[in-house]
């Protein structure tokens, strides 16, 4: 199903028609990926280098892509809050600020810098390579790297700590309803809010671990993929459950995650990269806050005893149209 078919479909009441022209946040996962997250220079030049390369953005993937059209290339910019008041606007997304950090009695979710994210999706390596390349090379010294991870399809979509991820994630004409703003927000509708965290993960403890708690941990069966029960109301909730947000009305609310493994078994590095997509910012931040302080508070998600989060950024993906609008053309 196609974006533009999805933006017709009854989806819900406050999405229902909007026109969109999304960008591609429902790629399927790819066997590759990139996340590259870059800040901008302060001064003009430096600015109008990012809104020429931007607004380029895709007769870039274009070029790379054509190569081997079944490699699926995508790219998908996301820019961040003070980025988005450099570009002067005049407005910015309903609910984009930058990422708050979570203090957890035990574990912290830190804020790092970002200006720009660029999640660069396809089928292959090479093509994710290239096209990094060229879009380094386009920026030049007008911006910094402050993370770059090449992420990969680690068997049947599994993490590296064994568990099938993306299992909850919505699909069909349930996507735009989770991922895209809608009605509510109509100068933006059609972007996303995003939420990237790079976390390492201890594979030595966790393996040192049963595997029946490590399934209470993540409250799936490890290897069929099978939902648990939750667990009581007294009882330490599992990671699936903590990761549910349901509002005051009893509505679930659902993201759309791209989480790919990195690694380098020479470094003893092991990771998972977080991205989360949303119509609704406060959802991911629901969610993060219910992992880190806990639910009730002091009972934290166990998955971040092994896990730790080394990054944070928040950003917003616009429709095509603004982010040619923010370009300038």
């Amino acid at each position: 199903m196609s974006m533009d078919e999805a933006a017709g479909a009854t989806v819900g009441q406050t999405w229902e028609r909007v026109p969109i022209d999304a960008q591609s946040v429902e790629a399927p996962l790819s066997q590759a990926a990139v996340f590259l997250v870059v800040t901008v220079g302060a001064d003009d030049q430096a600015l109008a280098t990012v809104r020429e390369t931007l607004a380029g953005i895709d007769d870039l993937i274009k070029t790379v892509g054509f190569r081997d059209l079944a490699g699926r290339l995508s790219c998908v910019v996301g820019i961040g809050h003070d980025l988005w008041r450099r570009l002067d606007t005049g407005a910015l997304p309903a609910e984009l600020h930058p990422f708050r950090p979570i203090q957890g009695a035990k574990h912290v979710a830190p804020a790092t810098p970002g200006d720009i994210l660029f999640h660069i999706r396809a089928e292959r390596v090479d093509l994710c390579f290239e096209f990094e390349r060229l879009l380094l090379a386009a920026l030049g010294d007008t911006i910094r790297v402050v993370d770059a991870v090449s992420g990969f399809r680690y068997f049947d979509a599994r993490d590296l700590l064994g568990f099938v991820d993306g299992t909850a994630n919505p699909a069909g004409s349930d996507i735009p309803d989770a991922a895209l703003v809608g009605r509510e927000d109509p100068d933006f509708a059609g972007g996303s809010y995003v939420v990237v965290q790079k976390y390492l993960h201890d594979l030595t403890a966790w393996n040192a671990t049963d595997p029946g708690q490590q399934q209470a941990i993540i409250g799936r069966t490890k290897i069929d993929n099978v939902e648990l029960a939750d667990a009581g109301a007294q009882e330490q909730k599992s990671h699936k459950t903590l990761a549910t947000i349901v509002d005051e009305q009893g509505v679930e609310h659902d993201i759309l995650r791209d989480n790919m493994p990195f690694g380098s078994p020479a470094r003893g590095e092991f990771g998972t990269y977080f991205i989360g997509y949303s119509r609704r910012l406060w959802v991911i931040e629901k969610m993060l806050e219910r992992m880190f302080i806990g639910d009730p508070p002091g009972s934290h998600d166990r998955l971040l005893d092994f896990s730790t989060a080394k990054t944070g950024t928040t950003f917003f993906a616009p429709s095509r149209r603004v982010l040619t609008g923010l370009c300038g053309d």
